[in-house]
Order: structure tokens, then sequence, then C-alpha cells
């Protein structure tokens, strides 16, 4: 393993190497801006670089800055398993383990290519020949940030980039109230204000910009499907595939969802489970104390940080809510005033 800083004169020697950039499915804010921002970067330095997300993304980001050239594997499949094919560097975003990206995984390990990883997620597998990674920052837009500034210097960041990592930053932070969040959070994104990124209409195009069966099934969500469970300082709310398809849920309209349990005051750990049809989606939130990733991975087939995590589950949405319910009281001494 290699650490990132090794690769940078090796590129500045190849100026004609072929670059793959490619991020988790259903990309969010941070996962979008951190490729994009790396894009722009290798495009301004005249590279051939090229952009492929395993599945489509939320409708609230198609605003960013150059998305239009995001390929989606799921609508050209043969067109990126070439250019999977004859990259000479794939750089992998934001995540740490090739079931992140779907299809596109089998392919990218399989590749002739040298693999980068710049991540902050707990327990990377190891595909990868080149590394950037740390559990010690808000997010791996913060990270791209780092090498920008570390390889070419803040004279490379243009308002492109800037807007794009502003972006990662802000939502991988919630609005920068995380506990991740420090001095170096705010002096990077207010540097990058000076590079461009306007983060008020940033945030106006994140927040609200959503649609109004959104705003109906947000409402229907929280008068209906959320479920308290007061012993055990808990929120439960879940989502039927009948539910998704009658208020016309998109790619990204259930981003944030699972957070308006940790809003009511008392409460922990809050859990959303959605009905995927294949698979039962599953995302946790902590508000500081409950370990949502080793509670994910021991019970879910998932992980992620300590504070955010998800999973899934084959065994339909009641089940998994039933072994969710029965499960939880071991983790009592996280949860309940004792």
């Amino acid at each position: 393993m290699q650490d990132i800083k090794d690769l940078f004169s090796v590129l500045d020697q190849n100026p004609n190497a072929r670059i793959l950039i490619t991020t988790h499915h259903k990309p969010d804010g941070d996962a979008l801006g951190s490729t994009l921002a790396l894009w722009k970067f290798f495009k301004n330095m005249g590279y051939e670089v090229n952009l492929v997300s395993p599945t489509d993304w939320g409708e609230y980001l198609h605003w960013m800055p150059n998305q239009e050239h995001i390929i989606n594997y799921e609508l050209a499949i043969e067109k990126s398993k070439t250019l999977v094919a004859e990259a000479d560097y794939v750089f992998c975003l934001d995540f740490n383990t090739l079931a992140r990206i779907n299809q596109l995984g089998d392919l990218i390990r399989s590749c002739k290519a040298k693999k980068i990883m710049i991540d902050h997620h707990q327990e990377p597998e190891g595909f990868d020949d080149y590394r950037y990674w740390t559990t010690q920052t808000t997010s791996t837009a913060q990270l791209i940030e780092e090498v920008i500034l570390m390889w070419k210097g803040e004279d490379a960041i243009d308002a492109d980039i800037a807007t794009c990592l502003y972006t990662g930053i802000m939502t991988d932070t919630g609005s920068f109230r995380f506990d991740s969040v420090t001095p170096h959070t705010h002096r990077t994104v207010a540097r990058l204000i000076d590079k461009g990124a306007k983060n008020s209409s940033i945030h106006q195009h994140i927040y609200d910009n959503f649609s109004f069966d959104r705003l109906k099934f947000i409402g229907y969500c929280l008068a209906n499907k959320l479920e308290i469970i007061p012993e055990l300082n808990t929120a439960i709310m879940s989502v039927t595939r009948e539910e998704l398809l009658r208020f016309k849920i998109q790619t990204g309209d259930t981003e944030g969802l699972v957070n308006y349990g940790l809003s009511i005051k008392g409460i922990e750990f809050s859990a959303l489970f959605i009905d995927r049809t294949k698979l039962i989606k599953i995302s946790f939130r902590g508000s500081g104390k409950f370990p949502c990733n080793e509670f994910s991975r021991d019970h879910f087939e998932g992980g992620g940080h300590f504070n955010a995590a998800g999973g899934q589950s084959t065994e339909g949405l009641e089940a998994a809510i039933a072994r969710f319910k029965r499960t939880l009281p071991e983790y009592k001494k996280y949860l309940a005033d004792i």
C-alpha cells in the first residue's frame, strides 16, 4: 500500500494517463461533490478523465457544476466497461469496499489500472494500491481539498471545484452541526468561499429544492410512520414499497428522513427502514453515545461512521423491524436512562 503523495510525481510525469473516477451507488452530496471536484481538477491539468457513477443520483444535486458529464453505469453499461478497461488509474471516492459500487466493483477489482482510494469510512477492504484515508475528518470532500493543496496548492482550486467541495463538506456535516466539525473545517470552507463557492446559493439548492410530493411524503411519514420506544430512547420509521410509489418518491427524496427521529428531545438512536423491493435498506443515526456502525455491521450487513451508518436485510420489512426490536435491548447501556 502506497501513500497518495507517492502518486503525485508519477502522474506529473505521465500527462497522457487515462483517469477514471467513481463513487458509491446513489451518490449523496459528499460523493458527488468530491468526485466532481476531482474531475474538474484533472480536467484543468489537461488529463483525459471520465466520471462513472454506479447509479443515478438525486435531482436535488442536478444543479452541481459539470454533473452532466457523469456517466450513469446503469444507462451506459458497455461504455462504462470500456472506460474501466482502458483506464490507467481509477480513483475510488467516498467508499472503501467495492461492494458499494454494485456491478462496477467486479470490473474495477479485475482491471489493470492502479486503484486509488480517498475515503473517511472505517475498515477499508484493501483493494487499493494508493490511499488517502482517515476517519478523523468531516467528509471525502475535505480530503480532496487536502489532496489538491498538497499537490498543486491553493491556486488550483477554481470556483467550480470550490462549489463542489463546499457542497460535500456541508452535506456530510449536517450543515456544520456534527461533532466532526473543527476549526480546521471552518477554515477550509472559508477558503472555499474565497475561491468562489456561494454558500447561500448552495444551501438553497440543497435544502430548498425538493418536490411538493416529497414534502407531503415527509408529513405523512411523521404523522403516520414514526414510532418511539421510550424506554430505549429510540425512534423508528418505516416506508413500504407502496408508499414510495404513492408519493412518487425519486432518488434522493428520502435523504435526511432518518434525522427527524433525532430531533425529538431525549432520543439517542434513530432508524429508518425502506422497502426497496429486492432489499430492505436501513439508515441508522445516533446522537453521540450509540455505536451505529457496530450495530449495523453486527446485525444488518452494513457499516459506516460511529454516529451514521447504513445496513440492509433480505427478510422483508416487518421481519427486519422485528429483528431490530429484538436486538435493541442488548444495547441498553447506550440508550436507557440509567
